[in-house]
């Protein structure tokens, strides 16, 4: 069986606890019953706690969660949240013994990775820290591998997070051995991208049909890049061969480089360069983008010439915030599409007006009333043409051609 879950919490001895989100709406219920049941502030007199017994613990958050004592000793009690998974050490004024709820099942399950051996046969400290840290509240992909032999024992599962699996993630850092071959398959398509692969087109809206877009770059008035909503266009003129669909289902891009930004110092830094190979490409705010090879700009230090592929636009950066992409992400097609605006040209040229340095028969403040005129805006467009380069008519949201603004202040030209 294969489900999507939310990992609550992941053990000290690296038991991984998940809740399904079939389930969630009912543990919710749960939940809003026990807070207005339990407005008490714990037991506060003496009682006489025994190991198993059920109770509600007071969390940090004040919230009441169901919960079993573990362990007795001293002033506090170790109790175990049967719906996450935890285990806290908790006085004893913040627990109430209960047995309102003991019918209904935890709604979190111990799983523990198929066929996967921890380097000692136990998870050493540094290896549950990492699954901490890539795991807990995360949405993940659950493949059902075995049950246990008794109802109370782990699941043994596959995990995918981002499209990949966690064993071959871990056997990667050296944390365990995967025992499954496909999975140790799985791990050198994840980490090393062969130098001639490239990204992939998304496909386009047929020739005519009228669509929404947004600008996410101008290189210069008629040259930007758009970037489309599939889901709005349901005709589509397929630009590749090909499609996005892997071994499990397909997750969004947005999600994988989420994950692949939680891992990033497992990749190996870039030492190879070639034009057009792609890569990972840390940004001013820190997190790490898809991203293409374009050409050395400098020698001492190296610095290259980058483009993000799902925006269009570009930057130069040193080596060391370049990285090496995990395969999976290139199934993804690019989000940002070059295309060229038709129906107008640069005004006549004038020499006493500033020039865009690349693009000189355009000027910089024609470039500047074109950013104003799309940036942050939903627009639509048509293609007229797919050859030699996407060509297209670009509107507002009142149907008017985004260009006209520009004629209309004398920076642009009608070209009929």
């Amino acid at each position: 069986k294969i489900f999507q879950a939310v990992v609550s919490c992941v053990g000290h001895d690296g038991t991984i606890y998940i809740i399904p989100k079939s389930l969630e709406i009912e543990l919710n219920k749960l939940m809003t019953e026990i807070q207005s049941n339990f407005k008490c502030l714990g037991l506060l007199e003496s009682y006489c706690w025994k190991k198993g017994e059920a109770c509600v613990v007071r969390g940090s958050d004040t919230m009441w969660y169901r919960g079993k004592v573990i362990e007795i000793g001293g002033s506090t009690l170790q109790v175990q949240y049967i719906d996450r998974g935890y285990i806290e050490r908790i006085p004893q004024c913040h627990l109430y013994p209960t047995t309102s709820y003991t019918g209904i099942p935890p709604f979190c399950i111990p799983c523990q990775l198929y066929k996967t051996i921890p380097i000692g046969n136990f998870w050493q400290q540094d290896a549950v820290d990492c699954l901490q840290e890539l795991l807990t509240n995360e949405e993940v992909e659950i493949h059902v591998q075995e049950l246990p032999d008794n109802p109370w024992g782990k699941l043994s599962i596959s995990l995918y997070f981002g499209g990949m699996s966690l064993s071959s993630f871990m056997a990667y850092k050296k944390y365990c051995v995967a025992e499954d071959c496909q999975d140790i398959l799985k791990l050198v398509r994840f980490v090393y991208v062969p130098v001639l692969t490239s990204y992939t087109l998304p496909p386009l809206p047929v020739p005519g049909d009228t669509f929404p877009v947004r600008v996410t770059h101008l290189v210069s008035p008629k040259e930007v890049y758009i970037c489309l909503d599939p889901s709005k266009n349901p005709r589509m003129q397929s630009a590749t061969e090909g499609d996005a669909s892997c071994d499990s289902e397909v997750v969004c891009l947005d999600e994988a480089l989420k994950w692949c930004n939680k891992s990033v110092e497992s990749l190996p830094l870039l030492t190879h360069f070639q034009t057009e190979m792609p890569c990972l490409v840390e940004y001013q705010d820190g997190l790490w983008y898809r991203g293409k090879l374009l050409s050395v700009e400098e020698f001492n230090p190296v610095k290259i010439l980058v483009q993000f592929v799902d925006y269009g636009s570009f930057s130069v950066v040193p080596t060391d915030r370049l990285r090496q992409i995990p395969y999976h992400l290139l199934k993804y097609p690019v989000q940002a599409v070059r295309a060229f605006l038709t129906g107008f040209k640069p005004a006549s040229y004038d020499q006493n007006v500033e020039r865009i340095p690349y693009s000189p028969e355009w000027s910089v403040e024609a470039l500047w009333a074109m950013m104003e005129c799309v940036e942050g805006k939903q627009l639509s467009a048509s293609i007229l043409a797919f050859s030699p380069e996407v060509t297209i008519s670009l509107y507002e949201d009142d149907e008017n051609l985004v260009h006209m603004k520009l004629i209309e202040m004398g920076l642009a030209d009608l070209d009929e």
